[in-house]
């Protein structure tokens, strides 16, 4: 079966067809590639029309031709062959005794083009020799498949460790997290499809924490500069300590990319907010009240009038009903944590952009720091004036590029502390019962959970477990897993203090841990500044030097090399680190505001899916001891989430989270469970034969199925 990964490109009829044709083949299977890869050369970037990475027939590089006129497909053929084995041979685990482990095909796809040269050595195809040219290529080592995947997929260093470490024991931490920053060093293949896949109009990316969204946010921006150099790009976030990070995976990226550095009057990298005092301060809505002449209010100004919740909600409101007429700028723009953000920032950001309005939003509602969830793509878009929705929300479709991607899969955390994250966001183990729940059921296998014992029924006791595709066995098995996330209960914030900075020096004079590897996070933002005081000061006094990210240093930086990093949770959100501390986490109990536990819970899971390998959470008192409760909960339950699931009247009284799937979108989720049951169903009483189904359909379900029931790794 062929996957198909769709990027940017100018053949699009051409390339469709390509996408139907090889896709209706059951018998190939592989992923194709549209517009990717792109291959930086000394005259710059070199892009490939369409790839094929088969497992029987290695690489295939598409010359794509749109239209009846056939250039110098030849010439094109040998161009794109020489790029490629440039890259190819860079690459050690490809070449065997000087020599090249992959076979290298090129062809030529003329789908308009009737009259076809005999040229065996530059294959020229239309739609009715495609297959049988393919078929007839030299088969491929099936064995050096999975290398050749990672490098077409992979960009090299880009998320290895780069940090200087001086490692003497094998089994210290430092040796642990080295090897699993080199263990994930590469994105996976469901990371690198987001990457490339390029819509032409809204595109949403969903994923829980630690599945590399910002990653792929950067990315996408690099690629789009790649393959466009002349479009304006901004990328827009509301933690201001993600700026330098995004600035040096797109500077990265562009490098493999293009062999250049980025134009960075081509992308900008701007906060959501932004305020007067030059290019540093920039950001997407002082921009657009700038330039459509309406009122800007700064945050004070904006508090005064909306309060405290609804200050830049209220300001966006503000800046859209003062346009009479929108000056589209921007050719694309990427929001990351749009969780964090109004429904109208969105909006904004839609109306700031010239045709096909470009907007990807990538978000995880569970990190939502904030008190309300996305509405549907209807509500936040609007209308026609003929009553139709302005944007909506596409299922998949073979030949077009996917408008929602969901990432699964977590590279961050473990399966022990990404589900004790969960269970207590959630509430699963609360006495008091659940404090949130997803409005659609289908998200909890989206997000990579499944139903190890019972189903997702109203009413109903089920048991959901993460499997370990979606949170790979790796991850957890460098450290027992008591080891991997602890829970400690003090009587005082004097006793808390002294075994946190106890620890931290253990850390870095017996683990190998350097300074950059360790975190602490305290959740209530309003009072971090005070809360870390003490243990900072103590830990000067050791000669460990510490930082109060955004406060001792610049706000665009969230680490400094050398210093343990003290963050509140707003700046913590997209950083990530080896060990992480979470202080004070009694006060994300409870609340004396129901409608705020749901918040603060959030705070929580955003702090301990901050932790790369380990993370120890802190508190003082019988809050932290009733916490501590739950953790011990999920720990009995080997980390499976047990619960009830609440009815439809239940779930009226919680937080519903991801509510941004419209009533349309669930009536086709709902269609497609309902159809394949009646197939079953017709199937096992006989109305209906398996021959009655088109053998495309079925080979394609045979190929499915028997990829679901291969044995797991061990």
């Amino acid at each position: 079966m062929i996957n198909t990964v769709w990027g940017s490109t100018d053949k699009p009829v051409s390339s469709m067809r390509l996408a139907e044709i090889l896709s209706a083949e059951a018998d190939l299977d592989g992923t194709l590639y549209i517009g990717y890869p792109i291959i930086g050369t000394p005259e710059g970037s070199f892009p490939i029309d369409a790839l094929l990475v088969s497992p029987a027939k290695g690489l295939i590089l598409f010359n794509v031709v749109e239209g009846k006129s056939l250039p110098d497909y030849a010439e094109a053929q040998d161009e794109g062959f020489n790029k490629m084995q440039a890259k190819l041979l860079q690459h050690q685990t490809l070449i065997r005794k000087r020599k090249l482990l992959v076979d290298i095909h090129t062809v030529t796809f003329a789908p308009a083009v009737a009259q076809l040269d005999d040229d065996s050595e530059h294959p020229l195809c239309n739609a009715d020799n495609l297959v049988p040219v393919i078929e007839a290529l030299n088969d491929f080592d099936p064995l050096v498949f999975p290398t050749l995947v990672s490098v077409i997929q992979a960009i090299s260093t880009l998320r290895r460790g780069r940090k200087k470490r001086e490692l003497h024991n094998r089994n210290s931490r430092g040796t642990k997290i080295k090897a699993l920053e080199d263990s994930i060093a590469n994105l996976d293949s469901q990371q690198s499809a987001a990457v490339v896949e390029t819509y032409e109009g809204v595109q949403r990316i969903r994923g829980l924490a630690g599945c590399g969204k910002t990653i792929v946010l950067a990315l996408k921006v690099a690629y789009l500069h790649a393959r466009h150099r002349d479009w304006l790009i901004a990328v827009t976030f509301n933690t201001r300590s993600l700026k330098k990070q995004f600035e040096n995976l797109i500077t990265t990226f562009v490098l493999e990319q293009a062999n250049e550095e980025p134009d960075w009057d081509k992308i900008r990298i701007l906060n959501a907010w932004g305020a007067p005092g030059g290019v540093d301060r920039t950001g997407i809505y002082y921009e657009f009240c700038r330039e459509h002449g309406v009122e800007y209010l700064d945050f004070g100004a904006a508090k005064l009038r909306f309060g405290y919740d609804g200050q830049f909600e209220g300001a966006c409101d503000l800046a859209l009903q003062g346009v009479k007429q929108f000056v589209p700028k921007y050719d694309a723009i990427l929001v990351d944590e749009a969780q964090d953000f109004a429904p109208n920032f969105l909006l904004l950001c839609y109306e700031y952009l010239k045709e096909p309005k470009r907007l990807v939003y990538a978000y995880d509602e569970l990190q939502n720091l904030g008190s309300r969830s996305l509405p549907p793509v209807e509500e936040i878009f609007g209308k026609n004036v003929d009553g139709t929705p302005r944007v909506v929300i596409y299922p998949p479709e073979v030949g077009k590029p996917k408008q929602d991607i969901i990432l699964d899969i977590c590279y961050r955390n473990s399966r022990p502390v990404l589900s004790t994250a969960h269970a207590l966001g959630f509430g699963i183990y609360r006495n008091k019962g659940l404090v949130q729940i997803f409005e659609n059921k289908n998200l909890w296998f989206d997000i990579g959970y499944q139903e190890s014992k019972g189903e997702i029924e109203d009413g109903q006791p089920v048991t959901l477990s993460r499997t370990p595709k979606s949170s790979p066995e790796f991850l957890e098995q460098h450290s027992p897993v008591e080891d991997l996330i602890q829970f400690e209960v003090f009587e005082t914030p004097e006793a808390q203090t002294a075994w946190l900075v106890a620890e931290i020096k253990r850390n870095l004079t017996e683990d190998e841990l350097i300074p950059d590897d360790i975190v602490v996070i305290n959740p209530d933002p309003f009072k971090t500044k005070e809360a870390v005081g003490s243990a900072r000061r103590i830990l000067m006094q050791m000669g460990i030097n510490s930082n109060l990210a955004g406060v001792t240093t610049i706000a665009d930086i969230f680490t400094e090399p050398g210093t343990v990093t003290f963050t509140g949770i707003f700046r913590a959100k997209g950083n990530e680190a080896a060990m992480v501390y979470v202080i004070n986490a009694q006060d994300c109990f409870g609340s004396l505001l129901p409608q705020n536990v749901a918040r603060i819970r959030n705070r929580l899971f955003t702090a301990i899916t901050r932790s790369k390998a380990w993370v120890r959470v802190l508190g003082v008192g019988k809050a932290m001891s009733a916490l501590k409760e739950e953790f011990e909960r999920t720990k009995a339950e080997n980390f499976a989430l047990h619960f009830r699931y609440p009815t439809e009247a239940e779930r009226q009284t919680m937080t519903t989270v991801n509510r941004d799937m419209s009533k349309a979108e669930q009536d086709r989720s709902a269609r497609r469970r309902s159809n394949f049951a009646d197939i079953i169903a017709s199937l096992e009483s006989g109305e209906s034969f398996i021959e009655d189904y088109p053998d495309s359909l079925v080979k394609k379900l045979q190929v499915l199925l028997a990829k679901k029931s291969k044995p797991r790794r061990k």
